[in-house]
C-alpha cells in the first residue's frame, strides 16, 4: 500500500508540473499556435490510439471502425454547440453516450464475427457514417460544417487525456479487463471456464467507442471545421498504426506510438504522399522485424525504469 500511495502521489505531481508548464507557454506566447494545433492534435490520437487499443490489443477484436464512432462525437459536438447552442459539457458527455450507443447497436451483431470478417464489418461501419454525413445538408454535407465554437482549450483537452487513460488502466487491470485479456488469449478456453464472451467484447467496444466519441467532440470544437472525408478509411488506419506501432496491449506503448506518428505527420505535414508511404514503410517493417511493437505488451513504469537503472549500474561496474 505503501508503494502504491508513492506512485500515485508521484505521478499526480508529475502530471500537475506537465499540465503547469504548458499552460505558462501557451498563456505567455511562447509555444505558437502551430505547436499548440499538433500538442492538442497529439492528446485526441492519444485518446483514440488507447481506446482502439482496448479493443483491439487487450480484447483482441480487430476494429476498423474507430473513425466512425469520432465522426459521431464531431458531427453531435459540432449540431448541439453550432446550431443548438448548448454548452460544451453537455456536447461532450452527448457526444460520447452516442457513439457508445451505436458502439452497443453495432457490436451485437458484429462481435460474433473473427478476424478479417469483423474487421471488414466495423471499416463498413465507419463508411456508412462517413457517406451518411456526406449527404446530410443540415451538418454541411460534402462541403463540411464551419465556424464551430471553439471551446477546446489545454485544461480541457489534458484533463480528458488524463481521464481517458486513467479510467482504461483501471479496467484493464479489474476482473472485466482480465476477462477481455483472457479472450484475447484463447476465447474458446475463456468461454469454457463461464466468461461470457459476447458480453466482454461488446463492452469493450463500447467503452472504445465511448472515448472516440469523446475524442471527435474535441476535435470538433478546437479545429471548428468537419468534413466527412477526415473521417474515412485512412484515419481509421492512422489510429491503427499507433497502436502496432507502440505494442499491442500496452497503455504506454499507445501513448508512445501515437506520440511518435503525431511528431512525423508534423514533420511531413508539407509532404502528404511521402507520409503516407513512410506510414506503409513503417507498418511493413514492424510487421516483419517487430510484430508485437516497440514495447509489446509491456508498460513503461518507474519500477520498470528502476530496474533498467539497477541492471545498467550492474554491467558497467562488471567492466
Amino acid at each position: 500500500m505503501g508503494k502504491m500511495h508513492n506512485s500515485f502521489w508521484r505521478n499526480t505531481i508529475i502530471l500537475a508540473v506537465l499540465f503547469t508548464v504548458i499552460q505558462l507557454l501557451i498563456s505567455t506566447g511562447l509555444m505558437d499556435q502551430h505547436l499548440q494545433l499538433n500538442l492538442f492534435l497529439l492528446c485526441i490520437n492519444i485518446i483514440l490510439a488507447v481506446s482502439l487499443n482496448l479493443i483491439t490489443g487487450f480484447t483482441g477484436q480487430f476494429s476498423l471502425g474507430h473513425a466512425g464512432f469520432m465522426a459521431i462525437g464531431a458531427y453531435i459536438s459540432a449540431v448541439m454547440t453550432l446550431k443548438l447552442n448548448l454548452p460544451f459539457p453537455l456536447a461532450i458527455v452527448t457526444s460520447a453516450i452516442a457513439a457508445a450507443i451505436v458502439g452497443i447497436l453495432v457490436g451485437i451483431p458484429t462481435l460474433r464475427l473473427r478476424g478479417d470478417y469483423l474487421a471488414i464489418a466495423t471499416l463498413g461501419l465507419s463508411e456508412i457514417i462517413r457517406i451518411i454525413a456526406l449527404n446530410i445538408d443540415y451538418i454541411g454535407g460534402a462541403s463540411g460544417l464551419a465556424d464551430i465554437p471553439r471551446y477546446v482549450n489545454w485544461p480541457w483537452i489534458f484533463a480528458m487525456t488524463v481521464a481517458t487513460v486513467i479510467i482504461i488502466y483501471n479496467f484493464i487491470h479489474s476482473s472485466y479487463g482480465r476477462a477481455c485479456i483472457a479472450i484475447r488469449e484463447d476465447d474458446i478456453a475463456a468461454e469454457a471456464v463461464g466468461i461470457n464472451i459476447t458480453r466482454y467484447k461488446i463492452l469493450a467496444f463500447t467503452i472504445g467507442a465511448f472515448f472516440a466519441g469523446i475524442a471527435g467532440s474535441l476535435y470538433a470544437n478546437y479545429f471548428y471545421f468537419l468534413k466527412p472525408n477526415a473521417f474515412g478509411f485512412m484515419k481509421s488506419i492512422d489510429i491503427l498504426v499507433m497502436v502496432v506501432f507502440g505494442g499491442l496491449g500496452s497503455i504506454t506503448g499507445s501513448i508512445v506510438g501515437a506520440a511518435a506518428l503525431t511528431l512525423l505527420s508534423m514533420a511531413l505535414q508539407d509532404l502528404p504522399t511521402i507520409r503516407m508511404i513512410l506510414y506503409a514503410i513503417l507498418l511493413l517493417a514492424i510487421m516483419l522485424y517487430r510484430p508485437q511493437g516497440l514495447l509489446g505488451n509491456a508498460e513503461i513504469s518507474w519500477k520498470l525504469l528502476k530496474k533498467r537503472g539497477d541492471k545498467d549500474a550492474t554491467t558497467i561496474n562488471r567492466k
